[in-house]
């Protein structure tokens, strides 16, 4: 039997997530086909362009901060 595949709901940075680029806060998960990966604020708007042409969804952090 071939097992299925299920795709849960991707989770929101949380506060101990970290900027794949910089080490800041995460504020946004970035979900790619090949897995995920998190942004702060400043590396997000830098990015924005390439990652709505990429990304297959984006999820921002609960937090304010």
């Amino acid at each position: 039997m071939t097992p299925m595949l299920t795709r849960t709901a991707p989770i929101p940075p949380t506060g101990a997530d970290r900027c794949d680029r910089c080490g800041a806060q995460a504020k946004i998960r970035v979900v790619l086909s090949g897995g995920d990966l998190v942004f702060c604020g400043h590396h997000a708007r830098a990015y924005d362009e390439t990652i709505r042409t990429m990304a297959i969804e984006v999820v921002e952090s609960d937090s304010p901060n």
